[in-house]
């Protein structure tokens, strides 16, 4: 797993180039936000079994074909089935935030995911759904814990959502 800094260092030494003003910029801003996005991860992983329980109830309030007979998340086990994979993009979307990178999502949730959703015939649009639900939580969450500026969050969510909805022509 890649952090802003080793990611920015890998693509510099690459290239073999010493940083621009653009990687100090870059730097700095990673580094300024640091603190809100320690804060913000706290506060939404102290929080997280009921962000995962109030997206999952959203969700299918939105959505209630899904709990029915023949829906998605109709039985119990596949309904504890969404709410895990919910759990797991949230888990992994704080990784993501602290480290103001995406390659975790990519390395250890998104890779082949798309693909196994639609072999098993899991609705993907119904999960972006939740995945956005889960970002609009977070950020209040965040808010209510005091981050004053908390639209760094969106990335990794946005990044799960893009990478989901991504359709091969």
């Amino acid at each position: 797993m890649r952090d802003a800094v080793t990611n920015l260092i890998k693509n510099y030494d690459v290239a073999g180039r010493y940083f621009d003003r653009n990687a100090l910029d870059s730097l700095k801003s990673y580094f300024d936000s640091g603190t809100a996005r320690v804060q913000a991860a706290a506060a939404i992983n102290s929080n997280a079994a009921a962000l995962v329980k109030q997206a999952g109830l959203k969700l299918y309030e939105e959505l209630p074909e899904l709990i029915r007979p023949g829906g998605n998340s109709y039985t119990t086990r596949r309904y504890a089935a969404c709410l895990r994979d919910l759990d797991y993009y949230l888990r992994y979307a704080t990784y993501a935030l602290v480290a103001g990178n995406t390659n975790v999502l990519d390395e250890r949730v998104l890779q082949g995911l798309r693909e196994t959703y639609n072999s098993l015939g899991v609705p993907i649009g119904p999960t972006v759904r939740g995945v956005q639900i889960l970002k609009d939580l977070a950020k209040e969450q965040a808010a209510t814990a005091g981050v004053a500026n908390a639209a760094f969050i969106d990335e990794p969510f946005d990044h799960i959502t893009r990478e989901l909805s991504e359709i091969d022509i």
